[in-house]
């Protein structure tokens, strides 16, 4: 029998006379985790020999035959066309950092219950015994087929990318490192209408991105194609910039699109004059330097739990505030964003799922806010009901525009 998870306070903090109580009886999350998030459930039922015939033998092997004569049937007669893997190696989980595959499966449980929630799409989570990228790639390889997307999850950088890239290079369906590209389309959606609040466009903002991880890049990445009028990006040795020797491949090819400025120096350097910060690192940005930022600024301090500005201290300076956390306003939740993605590339059986279908996401979650802009409402609420329908269907219409729908 598995051993019970026991509070570590000692019997007379948990005033039991011996033992210790489990530690469900003090923290509601215990509780709410113990057993999973999840199970299967059938969609149709057994409820007699019949029923039994044809959900399993020996109606089942006329479908797998034909499946086996035509492959593609396998997209209407199993799950395959509605359901994403949520593939981990539990090397960047959270703000915790590598905690390992076992560690790892609360978040993906959480991450598959909200595909659920918010897009109808369902998700198995896969915590996988392995950090090699060649493994990783291999084993995901391999399980492919009882899939129609795969999400990777908390993967920590460099490695996310070359994982990323490879896997799309070898499967037919779409692969998306939420960490990535969840966290850019939610930051382009916010920018937009922060952008439009102020009566500026996209091209005219100056912006700077503290951390150079995989989110910071996709971030950069994503704000370039939609045509931003600059952007810096800063790591722990100061401004991204092709003057400086200790580059990663990465962060060379992030030096070559970003910065027209030319900027070099600190991020606090940087910061002086600019429109726009964003934070995806962690730490702290001092007062003084996000009081040098231009007149009505924009401040996206994303870090969890501790934003890298707090927002009492942004609002003194900027004219938009946001972070990554619920109890402010203007929460960049990745959640506004991978749920309808995924529905919509599904839904047209995508075989990947392009830049364009990523910004058609950002500019449809924008345009929920409508009418309702403001500098407290820039971007919907996850439980705005409009959300993933918007993204879903302005997905899938992108998806048909640049030919990579299959339906």
């Amino acid at each position: 029998m598995a051993a019970e998870i026991v509070n570590p306070r000692s019997d007379s903090d948990t005033g039991q006379d011996g033992g210790a109580e489990p530690l469900d009886t003090f923290d509601p999350a215990f509780a709410l985790h113990r057993g999973g998030k999840m199970a299967v459930q059938a969609t149709v039922p057994i409820r007699d020999r019949d029923d039994l015939s044809l959900a399993y033998t020996p109606g089942v092997a006329k479908v797998c035959s034909a499946i086996a004569e035509q492959p593609d049937l396998v997209h209407d007669y199993t799950w395959k066309s509605s359901v994403v893997a949520v593939v981990t190696d539990g090397t960047a989980v959270l703000g915790l950092g590598d905690i390992g595959p076992e560690a790892s499966l609360p978040v993906m449980e959480g991450k598959a219950i909200l595909f659920k929630q918010f897009g109808g799409v369902d998700a198995v989570p896969l915590a996988l015994a392995c950090t090699d990228v060649d493994e990783i790639i291999e084993t995901v390889v391999r399980l492919a087929p009882s899939f129609g997307g795969i999400n990777l999850e908390d993967i920590s950088a460099p490695r996310c990318f070359e994982i990323e890239r490879r896997l799309q290079e070898r499967l037919d369906i779409p692969v998306f490192h939420d960490d990535q590209h969840g966290t850019a389309v939610v930051t382009l959606a916010a920018l937009r209408n922060a952008a439009r609040l102020s009566g500026r466009g996209i091209g005219d903002l100056r912006a700077v991105i503290s951390g150079a991880g995989a989110a910071g890049v996709a971030i950069a990445k994503m704000l370039v194609e939609a045509g931003i009028g600059d952007v810096a990006v800063a790591d722990r040795r100061g401004v991204v910039s092709g003057d400086r020797d200790d580059l990663t491949s990465v962060k060379r090819e992030v030096a070559g699109f970003t910065n027209k400025a030319g900027l070099s120096g600190s991020l606090e350097d940087a910061l002086a004059g600019a429109d726009v910060f964003i934070g995806v690192s962690g730490g702290t940005v001092p007062e003084a330097a996000v009081a040098s930022m231009a007149e009505g600024a924009f401040v996206f301090a994303m870090a969890n739990p501790d934003p890298e500005v707090h927002p009492d201290v942004a609002r003194k300076y900027a004219a938009v505030v946001a972070t990554g956390r619920s109890d402010f306003p203007n929460q960049i939740n990745n959640v506004l964003a991978f749920p309808g993605i995924f529905a919509g590339a599904l839904q047209v059986r995508a075989s990947r799922i392009t830049e364009g279908m990523k910004i058609a996401a950002a500019e449809a979650l924008a345009s929920v806010v409508g009418d309702d802009l403001a500098a407290d409402y820039v971007i919907p609420s996850p439980f705005d009901e409009r959300v993933a329908p918007a993204v879903t269907a302005a997905v899938a219409a992108a998806a048909r525009a640049e030919g990579v729908a299959r339906r």
